[in-house]
């Protein structure tokens, strides 16, 4: 131990890695009116929200969080603001914009980069690596989303994604892709594809494909399990309805992900630190992949290791965080109850630290402990 460490008495409790988000969008704007507001902020006015966005995730215990679409490269200066000491929050990992296709998912918002054909992707993927991208998003399929679209749409022909994939694999980067329909996963999975973001209607080969390839998951079950979410929002019905009736086969495609062997990541899509269901959606998306997995095998050990040391080898930072062992940054959180007997136990999460300072201490924070 250093002469000058300093010891800190927590009054007992559990000790684990802070948490992994990997499915982050700080400037999410999904129809309707809180999205309209959203959509029609300035560009000092959205910083301010995404930097107030990043505090209160870091305040929920998620130390590091992997963006994959954020507005108009705020993202990086939000990611260079924090690494200064400047604004409060986790690390951050990003995509900056997502590339689609021209009308495809998430199209006209500015976190988006539209491209058609494989050489405007590949000047896509060089345009976001050259702001500082860690890794590359594009949408390959419809989603939730779109009004115009179904999850099942594909939106990328087979040299535009192969364009997406070799070149930022050339850039050292990996690439995850907003997809639903198996057909589409598997087309991309054989180009090379990393990650599977939703994964809404997977069928055992093409999960046994992500399997075999290595080809992870980030399940984002919460998105068809928050209807009061949507609610808050003001999201439109024909959204509600397409998001909540893809919830049984959105948990189904989970479990064959998993007994296939997939790498299962967390990730929560709504923002990480949002109050919902009695706990932050990162929570809440934690004991989903608990709860729908366990028939798969989905143990809450497992369950605790897609939010930190799985994650953390996706990205390639297991050498600094996800674990709590010595050469580590100090990204921690404590908790009252055994998270490894049931990953609910994060709900009494009361302690975070990131790079050995003490964000939060409900301890001293009497507003916290009214709560």
């Amino acid at each position: 131990m250093p002469a000058d460490a300093v010891r800190v008495d927590l009054g007992g409790g559990y000790l684990l890695p802070g948490l992994l988000n990997l499915h982050t969008h700080l400037s999410i704007s999904l129809p309707g009116a809180a999205g309209d507001r959203v959509e029609a902020m300035g560009p000092h006015e959205l910083a301010l929200y995404m930097a107030s966005g990043a505090e209160r995730t870091l305040l929920a215990g998620v130390t590091t969080v992997r963006c994959v679409a954020e507005k108009s490269g705020a993202d990086f200066a939000l990611r260079a603001a924090i690494e200064a000491g400047e604004v409060r929050g986790p690390r951050v990992f990003t995509a900056g914009r997502a590339l689609c296709c021209t009308g495809g998912h998430g199209a006209g918002s500015p976190d988006t980069l539209e491209c058609d054909g494989a050489d405007s992707f590949r000047r896509g993927v060089r345009s976001q690596v050259a702001l500082g991208a860690d890794l590359v998003k594009v949408m390959v399929s419809g989603g939730i989303a779109g009004e115009h679209e179904q999850i099942s749409t594909p939106q990328l022909t087979d040299d535009e994604l192969a364009a997406v994939i070799s070149t930022a694999h050339d850039w050292g980067r990996k690439v995850t892709a907003h997809a639903g329909p198996a057909a589409v996963i598997a087309r991309a999975v054989a180009l090379g594809l990393d990650c599977v973001e939703h994964g809404y209607q997977l069928t055992p080969e093409v999960a046994a494909q992500m399997a075999a390839a290595g080809t992870a998951l980030v399940p984002t079950l919460v998105v068809t399990r928050c209807g009061a979410f949507f609610d808050e929002l003001g999201v439109p019905a024909w959204m509600q309805a397409r998001s909540l009736g893809a919830a049984d086969q959105h948990a189904a495609s989970y479990r064959m992900a998993l007994e296939a062997g997939v790498e299962v990541l967390l990730g929560s899509d709504m923002p990480p630190f949002w109050d919902f269901e009695g706990t932050s959606a990162t929570v809440r998306e934690l004991e989903h992949m608990a709860v729908l997995g366990a028939p798969a095998g989905m143990t809450p050990a497992r369950a605790l290791q897609a939010a930190t040391i799985a994650p953390a080898r996706w990205l390639g930072a297991e050498d600094r965080v996800g674990v709590v062992a010595p050469g580590r940054f100090a990204d921690l959180v404590l908790v009252d109850e055994d998270p490894t007997a049931d990953v609910a136990a994060l709900r009494t999460l009361r302690w975070v630290m990131k790079g050995g300072r003490v964000v939060r201490d409900d301890s001293t924070d009497l507003t916290r402990r009214a709560r």
